[in-house]
């Protein structure tokens, strides 16, 4: 008995040990069938270092300027130290520089490459600091939807596509990832031209670690698995020749604590979608309650004949019953 109570810890830690010494790269290794998802879950990122995501000018007694970008920083770099010490919080980045006018050394990544400049702060007398002209981000958050969970390990993929900066577009770097509990609390109706949301609040509860952070999704290791918000019992996972066009159903939480089943139809298979497909939503009681696909949605568990074939991944904004959907395969090959 107290054997099978810490089963599932052990293979949490184990999968952990694993990625952490270099050969976790196979955790999510074609699993032949998995717990289908559906429900939400919290992300909390902090990225490997700080992310430039703007610039602004520093008005100075001399008139105004852009020191950052004058030292040749662009968006999207992402700085990892200064004078050659670690930095991964916008504090201590601003602890080094806003009370000295000191030149420092940069160091940082531009496209996967080191990089070195030098960078002189300036005086900003309407802020009493020496000021960069640089917006950086270090964390940043969110809401999405499990897909899928191995149950023997724990391990999960949500999303079906990755976090990305808003600006660029560019996937964020990942330091660290918590998952947290969500309470979802009501929907923001999506219409033409405004996509709709799930609202809802992050709870105290940490339910595991993230451990990638990909185009096609994230992925990571659950510390417990919600077994009374998992929809159905195992199913097989589809691949792409699987897939057809026709009717298929989606689940998703809307309220609450347990996911619902929607009806939807996979309309292009290819051919419109970058090697994914499109998706209608043709459920009414989807459409009357949410207008169709809405953010928060994002790696709702697609199945159709009795596989896990997809998720949900994108909506179209002109029509929120619209949207486009990622082959399973596709997100089980980005977390290997």
């Amino acid at each position: 008995m107290r054997i099978q109570k810490y089963k599932k810890w052990i293979a949490y830690i184990l999968v952990l040990l694993c990625f952490w010494s270099g050969t976790g790269q196979n955790v999510l290794a074609a699993p032949e069938e998995v717990l289908p998802g559906g429900m939400p879950f919290g992300i909390k990122l902090a990225c490997d270092g700080l992310v430039v995501v703007g610039f602004t000018e520093v008005v100075t007694d001399n008139g105004t300027c852009m020191p950052a970008f004058d030292a040749g920083l662009r968006i999207n770099d992402l700085i990892y130290s200064i004078n050659g010490e670690r930095v991964s919080t916008s504090e201590e980045f601003a602890g080094k520089i806003e009370n000295s006018s000191e030149a420092v050394e940069i160091q940082y990544k531009r496209a996967g490459e080191k990089y070195e400049t030098t960078l002189k702060p300036v005086y900003s007398p309407a802020d009493g600091k020496y000021k960069t002209g640089m917006w950086i981000r270090d964390t940043t958050a969110g809401i999405g939807t499990v897909t899928f969970i191995e149950p023997e390990t724990g391990v999960f993929a949500g999303l079906g596509h990755g976090i990305c900066e808003q600006n660029t577009g560019d996937l964020l770097p990942m330091g660290q990832g918590t998952v947290v509990g969500v309470t979802i609390t009501g929907v923001s109706k999506g219409i033409s031209g405004r996509p709709g949301e799930l609202k809802g609040y992050f709870t105290e509860e940490k339910n595991g670690v993230l451990l990638g952070n990909t185009s096609s999704g994230v992925y990571g290791v659950l510390s417990k698995i919600p077994y009374a918000q998992v929809p159905e019992d195992k199913v097989p996972v589809g691949c792409k020749g699987d897939v057809q066009t026709g009717e298929a159903y989606i689940w998703c939480t809307l309220d609450g604590d347990h996911a619902e089943k929607f009806d939807i139809c996979i309309t292009d298979i290819g051919s419109e979608t970058n090697g994914n497909f499109c998706i209608t939503v043709t459920d009414e009681d989807l459409i009357t309650r949410t207008g169709g696909i809405v953010q928060g949605m994002s790696g709702s568990p697609i199945i159709q004949n009795g596989k896990l074939i997809g998720a949900v991944t994108h909506v179209l904004i002109n029509d929120p019953t619209k949207g486009y959907g990622i082959f399973i395969e596709n997100m089980l090959a980005a977390a290997e």
